[in-house]
C-alpha cells in the first residue's frame, strides 16, 4: 500500500509554483486517482525523472484502498517534450489502470474559480462584488454550477455560464459536473451555500481546492439548519467557519472564521440576517487567504504561512 502523505502546500499548482518568480520555467500538474497498488509514485516520479521534470511538490493519500495524488512539475527552458510527456502518462495510466490527468500551466496568471450554488444568493453575490472592485483579483470566474435554477440571472448579469445539475442521483450529478469542471479548466471551487454534499470520488480530484462556507463555529452545530440548532440552543454567540472540503462532512481543516453576539430577543430572522452577512465576508476572507498562497496544510490543520 502507498503511504499517505499528511502535509500540503495549497494554493494553485496551476499558477506561480513553490519555486517562485522564475518565468523561463514551463510548469505542469499531474493528478492521479485510482485503486490502491505497490508502486505508483515510484513509477510516475521515475517517469518524470527520465523526462527531465523538477518535481516541485508532491502530495499523495489512501482512504478505503483509493489513491489520490498531485504533482507539481517544471522543466527549465528548452528541455520541455509535451507530447512525449502527454503520451507516457497516457501509457502508465492504461498500465496502472488508474485516471492519470495532465494540465500545462503558466506561472502568475489568474486562477480559474468555478462558484457552485444553490438558491441563497449572498456568498454568491458577495464574490461577484469583490471580483468587480478588484479585491479578488487573482481570480477569475468561469462558471457557475447548480443544483437549482434560482440564482441563473444572477451569473447572467456577470457574464458568466451557468450550468444546472440536477442533484436527484449523486453519482451522475458528479460526473456531469466534474465534466463541466474539467472543461472549464478550473483552478479551485468556492461552494457558496451550495447545499450538496459531495463524495470522495469528487473532493479527491480537488484536495484543499474546495472552500465551503459552514453557519457554525465548526465543530458544533453540524448540517443545513445550524442556526436553528443555534437558536434553539439558546447560544450567545454564534459564528461562521469557512473550511477546506474532505470526505468528512463539515469537517475539513478551518481557513477562517467570525462570530457575532445573540443579544437578548433577537429574533431567529435576525440571526439569519446577521450570519449572512457573516458568512459572506469569512468566504472572502478564506479566498483571499487562498490566493495569496498563504495556507499550508499540516496534519489536517491550516496554518498562515
Amino acid at each position: 500500500m502507498a503511504s499517505s502523505s499528511t502535509r500540503s502546500q495549497t494554493g494553485d499548482p496551476g499558477g506561480e509554483s513553490p519555486s517562485r518568480g522564475d518565468s523561463r520555467k514551463r510548469f505542469a500538474t499531474i493528478t492521479v486517482i485510482g485503486r490502491d497498488k505497490t508502486g505508483v509514485v515510484a513509477r510516475i516520479t521515475n517517469f518524470l525523472f527520465e523526462q527531465g521534470a523538477n518535481i516541485e511538490a508532491l502530495e499523495e493519500q489512501v482512504t478505503r484502498g483509493q489513491f489520490s495524488m498531485t504533482v507539481q512539475t517544471s522543466w527549465r527552458e528548452g528541455q520541455l517534450e509535451r507530447a512525449e510527456v502527454a503520451g507516457g502518462l497516457q501509457r502508465l495510466a492504461a498500465a496502472l489502470d488508474m485516471e492519470i490527468k495532465l494540465r500545462f500551466t503558466e506561472p502568475r496568471r489568474r486562477q480559474r474559480m468555478a462558484i457552485m450554488v444553490s438558491r441563497e444568493p449572498h456568498c454568491f453575490q458577495a464574490l461577484m462584488d469583490a471580483t468587480r472592485s478588484g479585491a479578488l483579483k487573482r481570480a477569475e470566474p468561469v462558471v457557475v454550477l447548480s443544483n437549482r435554477k434560482e440564482l441563473a440571472s444572477l451569473a447572467e448579469e456577470a457574464g458568466l455560464p451557468f450550468i444546472t445539475v440536477p442533484w436527484e442521483a449523486r453519482l451522475k450529478a458528479e460526473e456531469q459536473a466534474l465534466s463541466a469542471l474539467e472543461a472549464h479548466e478550473i483552478d479551485f471551487i468556492v461552494l457558496a451555500r451550495f447545499m450538496k454534499i459531495l463524495s470522495p470520488n469528487f473532493v479527491w480530484r480537488y484536495k484543499n481546492k474546495i472552500i465551503n462556507i459552514h453557519p457554525s463555529l465548526l465543530p458544533s452545530f453540524p448540517g443545513p439548519q445550524a442556526y436553528r440548532q443555534a437558536y434553539e440552543q439558546g447560544v450567545k454567540i454564534i459564528g461562521v467557519s469557512a473550511h477546506f472540503v474532505t470526505m468528512n462532512l463539515d469537517e475539513g481543516p478551518i481557513i477562517a472564521q467570525d462570530c457575532f453576539r445573540v443579544h437578548p430577543g433577537m429574533a431567529l430572522k435576525e440571526i439569519v440576517a446577521s450570519g449572512q452577512r457573516l458568512e459572506a465576508a469569512t468566504l472572502l476572507k478564506a479566498v483571499r487567504l487562498y490566493l495569496e498562497k498563504r495556507l499550508d496544510v499540516y496534519w489536517g490543520v491550516v496554518k498562515e504561512v
